[in-house]
Formats: C-alpha cells, sequence, structure tokens
C-alpha cells in the first residue's frame, strides 16, 4: 500500500501567515503539521508516499527533504493549479501504479494515527474506505449517508444535511477510483470533488465502507482549530529540560527547553515547549504555548499560543493569549512620544487591542 498527501492549496484561512507559508508547515507543538501526517503513515507501515505540491512546493521539498528521517520514500507531485482532491487523485496514478492507497489530507491532525483505519481496509478490501466524524456543523464538510455498513450517499457542504457525518479528510482507495475521477466532471466552482467521485463508485454498485471515529481530531485551517491542536499535543508533552536555566526560574508541569535555549528569571506552566535558541529573559510562559526556535521574550507575558521562528516579543504590558504570530514578528512596547499604538500589518491580519 502507497500513500498520498495533499500539500498544495492557498491556506486562505490561516492568512496572513500562509501569504509567506505553505499552512501544511505552520508547527503545532513545534512540529510541522505535515510532519504529523508523515508519521501517520510510517507508523501504519507505509513506506512509499506521493506528496502533492502546488505553489508552496518549493517549501515543502526543502523542509521535508526525500522522506530518510521518517525512513520512508517521498516523491513530489506537482499540481498545476487546486483543481479539486479528485484532481490530486488524478495526477497521481502513474505514482500509484496500480496500488491501493491511502490519501491524508496534509492539514489534518487525527490523534492517534491511521493504523485501525488501514488494516480494517486490507482485511476487508473495499473499493473504497472513508474516515467519519460526527461534527455539530456538518454543512461545513462533505456529509456521508450511511445504509448498514455501507455508505450510501455523499454530499458535499450541504445547506440542509442529511447526517451528522462528515468527511474528516482520510481515504483508503483501490486503483478502481481511478475509473471514478476520470468519469466525473468539475463541480460548479471549477473543481474536481473526490464526493462526486466517491459517489460514482456508490453509483457503480462498488463497495465503499465508512469508518467512524470516536477520537480527537482536526482540520487545522483556522486559528481556533491551530490553538486546540496545539492545545491537544502539548498535553502528550514528557519534561525535558535541555536548555539553560538561570536564577530565579520556576518550571511548573510538563515543560520542554530545547538544547541552546537560555531562561533567566522566568516562570514556565506546562504544557508548553519552548524551542532550541531561545532567549527569555524576566517572563511569563503560561499553559498551551509554544515557542518556535530562536524566538526571544523579554518582561513579557503569554500563554495558550503558538509564536514561529525568529519572533521577538519585548517589554509587552499585559498578557498575550489565544494568538499566532509568524515567522520574524516584532512585537514591543515603545517609550518614545507621543504614546500611541504603531502597527504594520499585512493583509487579513487580526489585532485585538485593550
Amino acid at each position: 500500500m502507497k500513500g498520498l498527501i495533499l500539500s498544495g492549496g492557498k491556506g486562505t484561512r490561516l492568512r496572513p501567515i500562509t501569504h509567506t507559508a505553505a499552512k501544511q508547515l505552520v508547527p503545532v507543538a513545534n512540529k510541522p503539521i505535515l510532519f504529523y501526517a508523515i508519521e501517520a503513515m510510517r507508523d501504519a507501515g507505509i513506506r512509499e508516499i506521493g506528496i502533492i505540491i502546488g505553489d508552496t512546493g518549493p517549501e515543502v521539498r526543502a523542509t521535508v527533504g526525500d522522506g530518510s528521517a521518517w525512513g520512508v520514500e517521498i516523491t513530489y507531485i506537482p499540481q498545476e493549479a487546486p483543481l479539486g482532491l479528485a484532481h490530486a487523485v488524478k495526477i497521481a496514478e502513474d505514482f500509484m501504479a496500480g496500488s491501493p492507497f491511502v490519501m491524508y489530507l496534509g492539514d489534518n491532525l487525527i490523534r492517534g494515527g491511521i493504523g485501525t483505519f488501514v488494516r480494517e481496509f486490507e482485511a476487508e478490501n473495499p473499493d473504497a474506505q472513508i474516515l467519519l466524524a460526527k461534527v455539530p456543523n456538518p454543512s461545513q464538510f462533505g456529509v456521508a449517508v450511511l445504509e448498514g455498513d455501507r455508505v450510501s450517499c455523499l454530499e458535499e457542504k450541504p445547506k440542509q444535511p442529511k447526517s451528522d457525518l462528515a468527511l474528516v479528510g482520510v481515504y483508503l482507495f483501490s486503483p478502481v477510483i481511478f475509473e471514478a475521477v476520470n468519469a466525473i466532471q468539475p463541480s460548479p466552482r471549477g473543481e474536481l470533488e473526490i464526493t462526486d467521485a466517491i459517489q460514482w463508485l456508490i453509483d457503480q454498485g462498488r463497495t465503499v465502507r465508512p469508518h467512524v471515529i470516536t477520537g480527537w481530531w482536526k482540520d487545522t485551517g483556522k486559528l481556533s482549530d491551530m490553538l486546540e491542536a496545539n492545545r491537544i499535543m502539548l498535553d502528550d508533552l514528557e519534561t525535558r529540560i535541555e536548555g539553560d536555566l538561570v536564577g530565579s526560574c520556576q518550571i511548573q508541569g510538563r515543560v520542554v527547553i530545547e538544547a541552546g535555549a537560555r531562561l533567566e528569571h522566568c516562570t514556565v506552566r506546562g504544557p508548553a515547549i519552548i524551542g532550541a535558541n531561545c532567549r527569555l529573559e524576566h517572563t511569563f510562559v503560561g499553559p498551551y504555548t509554544a515557542l518556535d526556535r530562536d524566538v526571544t521574550v523579554t518582561h513579557a507575558e503569554i500563554e495558550h499560543s503558538i509564536v514561529l521562528a525568529g519572533s521577538s516579543i519585548k517589554n509587552f504590558h499585559g498578557r498575550i493569549v489565544d494568538s499566532l504570530l509568524g515567522k520574524n514578528v516584532e512585537v514591543t512596547r515603545s517609550e518614545s512620544l507621543p504614546k500611541a499604538h504603531r502597527l504594520m500589518l499585512g493583509d487579513n491580519s487580526q489585532v485585538s487591542i485593550v
């Protein structure tokens, strides 16, 4: 069995972060989201993985490499434009070479991996198997209707959903899926929809099985989802202190401080992770915070937030919470007059000032 991870797309819901970075490379608990997908594939026994890439392809290639870091072999499959999930399947046909495969959306996180899902598919050998979860807002997802142990109908973001079972973003397919993606037509939004391809299989009498998960999963397309995913992943931390603690530092709860980090007169209350070469002075870091490498925080407080590499927070009065700071962001307090807020913000930025 092979794997297919989708790492294209625009990431519009995470702008402005994704104006300059692939959304699948934004870190959760200081690890790019895409890495969790690769690890899920590897842990399920999959060694040959194709990654669909788009405009951010060079960054994805540079970050992931050839897959040897995970003991897998990565093949990159360029997609000229985001033309739909079924289009991504279509252009991966040569790579699959007749093998069944798992398709995994690269901005999804599934706690516990996909091993059980893969073994079930291999044992039952259906034409397709889709991962589903009950959601309170099914109209925002592809939705499945079940008849016993089969899927009878799929709808893409229906206005009046017939069920509350949403497609999670992990699919297993036999090679017959390529007949489906070559048979369907683009939807009104100009994309080849994977829901249409799976519905084609159903209409042709093919067997499409559901697997309803009861554990935690998250589509990390929005800030609130990113922060929740970060919180869940940080809950699995085991304390590891490799950096330097100077002065009256207090470390409370599960905290990771990477090598090269230096903390002076700081309090860190876990779960939290402080990346390599960070510099913290007279700072409070609260629960569910992830500071990426080379972050500087002095005379400030932060919690339940994600800060990407190279950013700095200095002399900030008040506590930063529920925030995502991109790479090389500077947040400072100016003592010059007149006293005022001075901002330089990119497109689609969000700022709350109290």
